[in-house]
Parts: structure tokens; sequence; C-alpha cells
């Protein structure tokens, strides 16, 4: 049987931000349980550390879009 690579392949981003909430939530949960043996509670925490990453750039960028949008002067829409 071959030997597993001492590196593991980086795990894949995440499709959206719902998804990495969702992802990140679950691996609070698991880490909380205290059932984790130590090299894995390092992985989640690190892999955790990446979504929340993930997440704060994603919500960056829609804040700045959203001030863009406020610049330009938008008013709410009124049927006419």
């Amino acid at each position: 049987m071959p030997k597993a690579s001492a590196t593991a392949a980086p795990p894949a981003e995440p499709a959206s931000y719902e998804a990495a909430l969702e992802e990140l939530e679950q691996l609070v949960g698991r880490i909380e349980s205290g059932q984790l043996p130590l090299d894995q509670m390092l992985a989640g925490y690190q892999r955790g550390a990446a979504l929340l990453a993930f997440c704060r750039k994603r919500l960056d960028a829609v804040q700045d879009q959203i001030k863009v949008l406020d610049e330009t002067g938008l008013n709410a829409w009124a049927p006419e």
C-alpha cells in the first residue's frame, strides 16, 4: 500500500459565502465537542481561519459594492 503524502492538498475554496459559513459552523461544532484528536483540532483551526478570511473578504467586497451604489445617489424604487 502506498504511503500517504505528508502534505495534503489544501481544501478547495468554498463555492459561496453561505457554503463557507455552513462549513465553519459545522467545524466549530466539532472542535467544541472536544472529541477531536489534537492534530485534527489544529487542522480544523487552520481551516476555520481560512474560512473566516474568505467570509470577511466576501463581506468586504459586498460592502464596497453597496458604498458605490450609495454614492451614485440611487433612490428607493417607487411605483408610478
